[in-house]
This record gives C-alpha cells, sequence and structure tokens, in this order.
C-alpha cells in the first residue's frame, strides 16, 4: 500500500478537507482509494471496530472510545449486529444506546435517535448486547464494551494490478 507523498501532505488544506484531497491525488494518479482500519480494529463495512478486552461500567467506556476518537459502537444494519453478536464472545457488552428514561426514546452517543431494528429489553437507560438480543441496565454495572469509528480515518491509494 502507497501512502501519500510527503508533498502532497502540505497541499491538504485541512484535516476536513483530507477525504476529498486524497481521493482527487488518488484519481490523478488512477488509482482507488480505500480505508484502513487502525491496528487491532476490526473492519466491517464502512466501519472499525474495537473489543477492549476487560470490563468497565458504561461512562467509563465511552469516555475510552472518546479517546480513540470513536463512540461506543453503533450497528446501522443487521450485517453489523449480526458480526457484533458472533465476535463479543459470551461477554455481555456495552453499545452506544442510551435514554433519560424509560419514557423516552433508545439514542445513540451522537443523540441520533435508534431506529428500532431491534427492540431492547429491560427499563434500563444504557443499552448492551447480551447472548442473542439487546438489553438495557444501569451505568454503573462492569460489562466488556465495544468501540466503533467510521473507517475513514487512514485512507490510502490502491496501486493498480499489473
Amino acid at each position: 500500500q502507497d501512502r501519500i507523498p510527503t508533498d502532497q501532505l502540505g497541499k491538504l488544506p485541512s484535516d476536513s478537507h483530507l477525504t476529498a484531497e486524497l481521493r482527487r491525488v488518488c484519481q490523478n494518479e488512477r488509482r482507488p482509494t480505500y480505508a484502513a482500519c487502525p491496528q487491532n480494529w476490526t473492519e466491517v463495512g464502512n466501519k472499525c471496530f474495537y473489543f477492549p478486552g476487560y470490563p468497565r461500567n458504561w461512562t467509563f467506556a465511552q469516555a475510552f472510545c472518546m479517546a480513540q476518537e470513536a463512540q461506543l459502537a453503533r450497528f446501522d444494519n443487521e450485517e453489523e449486529l449480526i458480526f457484533l453478536k458472533r465476535f463479543k464472545g459470551n461477554f455481555d457488552c456495552w453499545i452506544g444506546l442510551h435514554r433519560e428514561s424509560s419514557e423516552h426514546p433508545w439514542k445513540w452517543t451522537n443523540n441520533t435517535e435508534y431506529n428500532n431494528m431491534n427492540p431492547i429489553l429491560g427499563v434500563g437507560r444504557y443499552a448492551y448486547l447480551s447472548s442473542d438480543r439487546i438489553s438495557s441496565s444501569r451505568s454503573y454495572i462492569d460489562r466488556m464494551w465495544i468501540c466503533s469509528k467510521l473507517n475513514n480515518y487512514n485512507l490510502h491509494c490502491q496501486t493498480p494490478p499489473v
């Protein structure tokens, strides 16, 4: 995998323009871009997932994910949910859903509303993946957790096939 030449990096106007600028550079070289997840993260679709491997409460877990420029895991389709259920093993894992009370809707950590593609059991305010469902409980219980972020952080130009 090739990286952007150092002389091209100085031409990037800001981090917010990095993706567009890299795609432009790659297109000029007639090479497609691809995104790679950070080391020890697992790529599924357009996301990277990380399983830290030790239990903590929901608040700690979210702060940890944020320090990795991520959030507690978010899934947007059945494929991602199936992956998370399989990969988490036999552990209950915090995910990025929360609500103000049982009378309020579930929201992701970025405050977008959950589409209820899978019902969440219980009356707790914080969601976790259990063996075969999504459940809820209080935030102070220690559980494993999963972080997720979009995989557009380390874009590279692909070398065309020979």
